[in-house]
Order: C-alpha cells, then sequence, then structure tokens
C-alpha cells in the first residue's frame, strides 16, 4: 500500500520513518498491547523524533534528508538500534548528527491544545484528509471580527542551529498532519487526530491495528494507547522528559511492571484519556462500495453516512 502524509515543514514524515522501523513480519508476532508489542512501537517512536528535532524544518529554509531518512537501507540501520529488553534512556541520537543537549523537564508533559480532525470518503472512492487547527485559547480576538491571528509561532526555536529556528517568512514545524493509505484497486484509509505530539504516536497505533491485526476502524481506535515523551515537544519551552511512558489504564498492570523494568520511567493515564489522542478514520471499499467508520470516543467525534 502507499501511505501519504504532508511534508518536513511538519510531523507528517515521522509517521513514515516510525513504519519503515518495525519489522512487519515480526512485528504482527507479538501479542497485541503486550509488553513487547509496546515497548517496540516506543523505541521506533523516539528514533523517528531523534530525526524530526535534529532534521525536519522548512524546506525552503533547510535542506531535510528526505530520500536518505525514508530509504529502506537506513531504516534497516537503524531498527538494529532497537534492543528488546532495554529501553532507552532518553531521546537516541539522529541519523548522521550530533546530539544537541536538552534539559530534562520536571512535572508532567503539557497539555495538547484545539487542534481538530475531520476525513471523508464518496462513494466514487475519493478521499479527504484535514487537520484544521490553530490557537484560539492563547492569542488575542481582533475586535470586530472574530478572527484570531495565529500562534503557531510557539512552535518555532530560537536555539541558533535548529532545523526549525525562527527566521523571517520562515515556517515553523507545525504539529497537525491528516495523513492518507491507500491500497489501489482495493481500499482507501483517510486518518488523523488531534494531539500535539501525541499525533503521530496515535495514527501509528491505530493504523497498525487495522492493517497488521485486522481490527475495524472503530475498534482500532477504542483500544488502549501509549505515548512516549522522550524527546523536546513542539511547543514552547519544548518540555522534555527523558525515557518518559505514559499508558492508559486498561492496559494490565503487569505489562507496565514488565516495561518499567526495561527502563521506562512508566505513567498511567486514566481511562479513555484524551490525552491519547482522538483518531478518526474511515476504511472505504473501493470493490465493494462499504465505508467504515471508527469515531475515537475520547473528544467528541462522530461516524456519519448518508
Amino acid at each position: 500500500m502507499d501511505v501519504f502524509t504532508c511534508g518536513p515543514w511538519c510531523q507528517g514524515p515521522s509517521l513514515l520513518q516510525a513504519l519503515s522501523l518495525l519489522d512487519t513480519a515480526a512485528f504482527k508476532s507479538l501479542p497485541h498491547n503486550s509488553a513487547d508489542h509496546i515497548h517496540v512501537i516506543c523505541e521506533a517512536l523516539k528514533l523517528s523524533f531523534a530525526d524530526r528535532e535534529h532534521w525536519y524544518g522548512d524546506p525552503r529554509f533547510v535542506e531535510v534528508p528526505l530520500d536518505r531518512l525514508l530509504s529502506p537501507d537506513y531504516a534497516a540501520e537503524r531498527r538494529n538500534l532497537i534492543r528488546r529488553e532495554r529501553a532507552f534512556p532518553g531521546m537516541p541520537a539522529p541519523g548522521g548528527g550530533e546530539t544537541r543537549s536538552h534539559t530534562p523537564s520536571s512535572g508532567n508533559p503539557p497539555i495538547p491544545r484545539d487542534t481538530s480532525y475531520i476525513c471523508v470518503v464518496d462513494k466514487t472512492g475519493n478521499a479527504f484528509s484535514a487537520t484544521p487547527s490553530d490557537i484560539s485559547s492563547d492569542t488575542v480576538v481582533i475586535p470586530g471580527t472574530g478572527l484570531c491571528p495565529s500562534s503557531r509561532g510557539s512552535q518555532a526555536w530560537t536555539t541558533v542551529g535548529h532545523p526549525s529556528c525562527l527566521a523571517p517568512g520562515k515556517r515553523p514545524r507545525l504539529t497537525p498532519n491528516p495523513a492518507l493509505a491507500i491500497r489501489p484497486g482495493e481500499w482507501v484509509l483517510p486518518f488523523g487526530t488531534p494531539g500535539g505530539d501525541v499525533q503521530v504516536q496515535a495514527m501509528l497505533q491505530v493504523f497498525l491495528n487495522i492493517v497488521v491485526f485486522g481490527m475495524d476502524p472503530q475498534l482500532a481506535v477504542e483500544v488502549p494507547r501509549m505515548a512516549t515523551y522522550s524527546f523536546p515537544d513542539s511547543f514552547e519551552p519544548h518540555a522534555y522528559f527523558p525515557g518518559r511512558l505514559n499508558v492508559e489504564s486498561r492496559i494490565p498492570t503487569a505489562t507496565g511492571e514488565n516495561l518499567r523494568a526495561r527502563g521506562h520511567d512508566l505513567a498511567w493515564w486514566p481511562d479513555w484519556t484524551w490525552r491519547a489522542g482522538a483518531v478518526c478514520a474511515i476504511q472505504g471499499d473501493i470493490k465493494g462500495g462499504l465505508l467504515t467508520g471508527g469515531a475515537d470516543p475520547r473528544r467528541p467525534s462522530y461516524a456519519l453516512g448518508w
């Protein structure tokens, strides 16, 4: 199948990198949401976000070596860094670059804000996937207009040399990143979610639930999820929690303790937390014309057909 994301001016390619790091045959043999399953996903995400941090930025201003980052040879090289019994203690080194130092944060990871998601598939198989997003909760409203100036500059960096550092006319590296998967002649699958840096993580898990474990979209979005925070947050002040792994409390306690023993700084989310994202998806059967939607109960969302 083909998976399409936005470019490196957002975090879209991180999803493709994480997918390429997973050996599908080996991954499918792991019991779903077992400690092995969660650990491998978490470590693949850490490697993907390490490259996001080092390379991604507005491609009009910085060179992002996507051909190399998405190549099978590079994925195989990076995959070999994943250790089954031991977690990376923090963000791994990027591929082909120097590691930047980041000061660990205290407390809890920040709360993602106002992103939304919508997808549509029509009866002929045309598919639409979009993540409308801007912030009204932390910016002024222009009097008489009801409009807010974008506060997305908060996703830029002031660190000299960072690929997303501030510059005139330069876009910050954004978190919204809708995706679309197509198995030619068979089905289309638009999917996405709100959730800041959790977006790629939640989308990856739901996508794997559908295409590897055979779940329908509704079940795929409802099963428990996890998220790592072992990288600098995309929003200023770019909080960093080395080794932090949050899992929903529907995951068995024994599984959590197994993950803790591997070196994950484990923290429990409550059941059905909106912090785990709110993935929505439609799997459109091109041959049979059946559309199957999934709406995540973690936030107000709906699957509608007519």
